[in-house]
């Protein structure tokens, strides 16, 4: 009862930030976005073979899928993929709150199915785990993806699931240069032996690692992003120097280095998009091949940065026991 297995693009388009309103200061972002600049991006995103997009119900609370649905109108649903996720904290109270939220994204997606569908915190994983499996077998999701997950728990839901016939056939975890548990608690390893797709989140850390910011030139004030890295700027000015000295030897930038880095690693980065022009970023990080000396100064002058960029919503990657 498998289904076809999950392929994906090299890197997944984020769109966290277009649940943002639009105004200044309102919003995680802070971003001014318009209907006709998403609508480029989907257009040269597509046009570069980029065609799976990630969102959630909780970014914006249903808006970033609305203005999804709106920026893809036209494209035939073969065309791309959708990614998005049933949050356990904002669950309803009916008979089958995963079903419910699942019902609340289609109609905002304007489709009949999600190729990727997330529990996205693991609150209680033998609880909410085996409500997708009536969602597989009735073809309304096609893969399912966990995040923000420990490999422990990534177990569990992959046992529940294989008792019907399915798997988890995706992990999606804050990864970056900067933070690196994912790695470190062996949930990589654990993704390549059983041929899962790793996607990998804020591999920019929300613009510290574009090189844009310094501490000369900080993140924009009244923004959530501006109150997490501001006070980090200074500690991560080697790194940054030094993947933009990467980049511009292979005509590109600090922030293509950092996702070319996640793709080396053997993960899908998911890149927020906000502009068209951020996709030509993508077209040169997909084409940079870092060498295994290059992979290691950067993350020992990570290493040396000493930060920690772990989120509010997540929790430590423990190393589950041998």
């Amino acid at each position: 009862m498998t289904s076809k297995t999950l392929a994906v693009p090299a890197v997944a388009l984020g769109t966290w930030a277009w649940g943002d309103s639009g105004e200044v200061g309102d919003g995680y972002f802070g971003s001014q976005l318009t209907e006709s600049g998403l609508r480029k991006v989907v257009e040269k995103a597509h046009a570069n073979g980029f065609t799976l997009w990630d969102t959630a119900v909780v970014y914006g609370m249903g808006r970033s899928e609305a203005v999804l649905a709106q920026a893809l109108k036209g494209y035939d649903r073969s065309e791309y993929q959708l990614s998005t996720k049933f949050t356990p904290q904002i669950a309803g109270d009916g008979e089958d709150p995963v079903a419910d939220m699942l019902e609340q994204s289609l109609d905002r997606l304007g489709t009949d199915y999600v190729d990727l569908y997330w529990i996205h915190n693991p609150a209680d994983v033998a609880r909410w785990t085996p409500l997708l499996i009536p969602l597989l077998k009735s073809g309304k999701i096609r893969h399912v993806g966990v995040s923000n997950h420990n490999l422990e728990e990534i177990a569990l839901a992959d046992q529940i699931l294989g008792e019907a016939g399915f798997r988890v056939e995706a992990v999606q975890n804050h990864y970056s240069l900067l933070y690196r548990s994912s790695e470190r608690a062996g949930i990589l390893d654990h993704c390549r032996e059983h041929d899962v797709r790793f996607l990998s989140y804020m591999v920019l850390e929300q613009g510290a690692l574009t090189g844009t910011y310094s501490p000369a030139n900080p993140l924009p004030e009244g923004s959530s992003r501006a109150v997490a890295y501001n006070g980090i700027l200074p500690q991560l000015q080697a790194l940054t120097d030094r993947m933009g000295e990467i980049g511009e030897d292979r005509g590109g930038s600090a922030a293509d280095v950092a996702t070319a880095w996640a793709i080396a690693k053997g993960t899908t980065p998911i890149v927020g998009v906000t502009k068209a022009g951020y996709i030509d970023g993508l077209v040169r990080a997909r084409g940079i091949d870092l060498a295994g000396e290059e992979i290691a100064e950067l993350e020992a002058l990570a290493d040396a940065a000493d930060v920690d960029t772990r989120g509010s919503w997540e929790h430590e990657m423990f190393k589950a026991p041998a």
